[in-house]
């Protein structure tokens, strides 16, 4: 992909804002969501995506239904999902909720789907732990066939059988974009290879650089399976002000409280300052003024060969001026900076 088409998201988890120091509620929040994507788009982001999530602060639950709204407010902007946990969404609901989506769009939806690194979701449904890898894989299978084939008979171990089904509304023809959401385990890069599918890469702490072998092993996958290349993304948190300290001061104090509960809940190293900053140097916080996180998008884009990037902008009470504000600085100066920085490489190689 040329660097003129280098594609610059924004990913949001619902997470709970706040006004001047009120903490909105959450059908606040949820109408929030509405206009931030009307901005996004007015801004000149070229996709916008909402997460799934089941924790106190978060009101992304009904993601397509969400969705569906952003869709009535805005005319160009891509809608879709940072992630969808496919191992607990039943796939033919799954299919009648995005091919609404898409009709309601005009064709602008698509999805990443994953298996869960938070995992609520799993007893709320009645799903059980030990069948993680099967409830994704064969899900994926049928989520797939659904996708690409009109009449669809499938039977396996996770859902009753489908027979000889056509599900209404159709897709457009070989369904919608696709991605697959990979953390840090190399069977979901196999995954995504044997089915085609693009790969997002979720780098969400340490260096970016360190996926590279992920990288390789797409690759490779794609084809040995006998696919075209496929787009690559990353997913990555960060925030965007008009200077370096007002980004780095208002990130760290909305972040370092949310990191220290995710932390105590699953017994990693609780955040300081050093590691803080060393993330901002070197890792995947991308928290700055346009022309430095530009730059941080351009390098992960040359060494992981991406042709897609996408910011995390929202983190627990963070004050909706500051939302506003990554998304107009990312939108109107940072994604024609990324590109310009790229396009300059390529004529240099």
């Amino acid at each position: 992909m040329g660097a003129n088409a280098f594609e610059i998201g924004l990913n949001s988890f619902g997470e709970v804002a706040t006004d001047n120091g009120r903490m909105l509620d959450d059908a606040e929040t949820v109408r929030l969501l509405v206009e931030e994507a009307r901005l996004a788009e007015d801004s000149g982001v070229d996709v916008f995506s909402v997460g799934e999530h089941y924790r106190p602060g978060h009101v992304d639950s009904a993601t397509p239904v969400l969705l569906s709204a952003m869709a009535t407010a805005t005319e160009r902007l891509r809608l879709g999902t940072s992630v969808t946990v496919l191992s607990t969404n039943d796939p033919v609901r799954l299919y009648h909720e995005f091919a609404t989506l898409d009709a309601v769009s005009n064709g602008r939806a698509q999805l990443v789907l994953g298996r869960a690194s938070a995992t609520e979701s799993f007893p709320l449904f009645g799903y059980d732990l030990t069948d993680y890898e099967r409830l994704f894989d064969e899900k994926l299978e049928l989520f797939m066939r659904l996708q690409r084939e009109e009449k669809v008979t499938w039977t396996g171990a996770t859902r009753p059988p489908v027979i000889e089904q056509v599900l209404r509304p159709r897709m457009r023809p070989g369904g919608i974009p696709t991605w697959i959401g990979v953390g840090g385990s190399p069977n979901s890069v196999v995954r995504a290879a044997r089915h085609g599918l693009p790969m997002m890469l979720a780098v969400v702490g340490g260096r970016p650089q360190r996926f590279r072998s992920h990288v390789e092993l797409y690759h490779r996958g794609l084809r040995q399976a006998g696919h075209d290349p496929q787009p690559i993304g990353q997913h990555s948190l960060g925030l965007i002000a008009d200077t370096d300290e007002d980004a780095v001061e208002t990130w760290w104090r909305y972040w370092e409280p949310v990191v220290r509960q995710l932390s105590e809940e699953r017994g990693f190293y609780a955040p300081d300052r050093a590691r803080y900053e060393a993330e901002l140097e070197h890792g995947a916080l991308f928290v700055g003024s346009p022309e430095t996180v530009a730059r941080k998008i351009a390098t992960v884009a040359r060494d992981l060969h991406l042709s897609r990037f996408d910011l995390k902008y929202d983190v627990m009470h963070l004050p909706r001026q500051a939302r506003a504000r990554t998304i107009e600085l990312l939108g109107r100066e940072v994604a024609p900076r990324v590109r310009e920085i790229l396009s300059k490489e390529l004529t240099h190689v």
